[in-house]
């Protein structure tokens, strides 16, 4: 029983430890690639101007990126244009 429950502990908190690696990029991303890695998750980018807007990634093309649910606009969603992102931030754990 002991065994059976040590395995588990381990097991979890391994697999939580693989689901707190952050974005991997190989030397041919681009940010829309990166950005449609991922569509339907939660990401905060900066843009140039340095405002930062937080959503969930919709949809996104080579020139433009969709955020529903923006943070700090109830009922809104963003067009962004690719070439606005400076930086793209996402939650790892």
């Amino acid at each position: 029983m002991r065994r059976v429950l040590v395995i588990a502990v381990l097991s979890v908190a391994l697999s939580a430890q693989a689901n707190a690696q952050g974005p991997a990029v190989s030397a041919t991303d681009t940010t829309h690639t990166v950005v449609a890695a991922h569509k339907g998750k939660r990401v905060t980018l900066r843009l140039r101007s340095g405002q930062e807007v937080s959503g969930t990634v919709r949809s996104s093309s080579e020139k433009l990126v969709v955020l529903e649910a923006v943070s700090g606009r109830e009922f809104f969603d963003a067009v962004i244009p690719v070439d606005a992102i400076e930086a793209i931030f996402v939650r790892t754990k």
